[in-house]
């Protein structure tokens, strides 16, 4: 179970580089076996950009799904993506009798 996540970003923007700092450090922690990301730009993938709903750079999207409008705190994005994974693995467990 891996979830996906997106960060949007611009060319030459301070802020969006804090984005992926971020969220490299809070991927790093969690591992590749969790979660799968990428650096998005905008300019080039606009399309995609308007589907999920960014409207600012930095964002950052999770399973296809806009979570943060602007540049979370690794504390915030932490917090969000664990909460996700405790999510996915409830979804995917049985309960065998």
């Amino acid at each position: 179970m891996v979830i996906n996540v997106e960060v949007f970003s611009s060319p030459g923007c301070g802020k969006c580089a804090q984005a992926v700092q971020v969220l490299r450090t809070v991927a790093e922690e969690l591992g590749p076996e969790k979660v799968r990301w990428r650096q998005v730009n905008i300019l080039e993938e606009l399309d995609h950009a308007v589907d999920v709903g960014v409207l600012t750079s930095p964002s950052i999207a999770v399973n296809g799904k806009l979570v943060f409008a602007s540049l979370p705190s690794v504390k915030d994005l932490r917090e969000y993506l664990n909460k996700k994974l405790g999510e996915e693995f409830h979804d995917h467990t049985t309960i065998a009798d």
